[in-house]
């Protein structure tokens, strides 16, 4: 099969298109080939070297395709089931995935949309459902509601009846009101601790001074959940319940999102579509580390058709 393969640390030169082995079918696993699959920031962290690991690596978390083989301990899923899951080494033509990380894909969800969804979705969930167990008539405070993680965060909370702060540039305001944002903040003529008050949960993916800021808007028994940066070091979090969390991967949450893909209450925002080749992969990175992403950037691997 063909995979984007990184040898060395550095810089997105290093994306390259090789032939490699297929990955082997495990007893407990399935393997899917790949339609498509999605870049997230935490790929440009890993090409650059920033967590380690072994060499030769390929990178990618989010998996959208049909089910090629299946692990003689699994039961539930069939070869040419469509699905979507969270994996690993997923820019490639084919993945190993778990099955309680993939769920079956309605067919009227293209594998697109799909592959923006598992790691930003769940993350998202996980901030506003689980952590955040936010509830109607909420006031809930979104950083950056234009992004990945954001923009389906947003989504969400309004789908549990909050209403909803989020911040953005100018040029991003209208996606926000679009995704159903009430109080759209304009981060480059707004400071949104001066125009924001009572607020029970904020949602913080940008971190530095953000979320200083955002802890004098939270009132008694609110909530700051962080993905960027540790807010217990700012705070006494006897006092502000305030916390930083890694996504964990839950078939729950998979399930819930693709339910709300399915009755079209969950859109997820697509900035770009991009082929599967060295230079598709490499200008989805530069595109990527911009840092003004509007939602997500998509790697077409294979066709629906084909």
């Amino acid at each position: 099969m063909k995979a984007i393969i990184i040898e060395a640390f550095g810089g997105v030169e290093q994306l390259k298109l090789k032939e490699t082995d297929k990955p082997a079918l495990k007893p407990d696993r399935l393997l899917v080939e790949v339609y498509a699959t999605s870049v997230n920031p935490v790929d440009i962290k890993r090409r650059k070297g920033s967590f380690g690991g072994s060499l030769p690596m390929i990178v990618g978390n989010d998996v959208a395709g049909r089910v090629i083989e299946v692990g003689r301990d699994i039961k539930g899923f069939e070869v040419g089931d469509r699905v979507m899951a969270n994996g690993s080494k997923t820019y490639a033509e084919v993945v190993s995935v778990r099955p309680d990380r993939t769920v079956k894909l309605d067919d009227r969800i293209s594998f697109e949309e799909a592959a923006a969804v598992p790691l930003t979705g769940q993350t998202a969930y996980e901030a506003i459902v689980s952590r955040g167990q936010v509830k109607n008539g909420q006031r809930v405070l979104i950083h950056a509601g234009s992004g990945g993680v954001g923009s389906l965060a947003v989504q969400i909370a309004k789908i549990q009846g909050a209403w909803v702060a989020s911040t953005a540039s100018g040029s991003n305001q209208e996606l926000l009101k679009s995704l159903g944002v009430d109080r759209p903040v304009d981060y480059e003529k707004e400071a949104f601790e001066e125009v924001l008050e009572d607020i029970d949960l904020v949602f913080n993916t940008i971190g530095g001074k953000v979320l200083e800021k955002s802890l004098s808007l939270i009132k008694n028994k609110g909530r700051l959940l962080s993905i960027a940066g540790d807010p217990s070091e700012l705070v006494d979090t006897k006092i502000h319940d305030a916390q930083f969390f890694s996504m964990k991967p839950t078939k729950k949450a998979l399930e819930q999102l693709h339910e709300w893909l399915m009755k079209g209450k969950l859109k997820p925002v697509i900035s770009k579509v991009y082929p599967f080749s060295e230079e598709g992969l490499r200008e989805a990175h530069t595109l990527s580390e911009t840092g003004h992403v509007k939602g997500k950037i998509i790697i077409k691997v294979k066709e629906e058709s084909d």
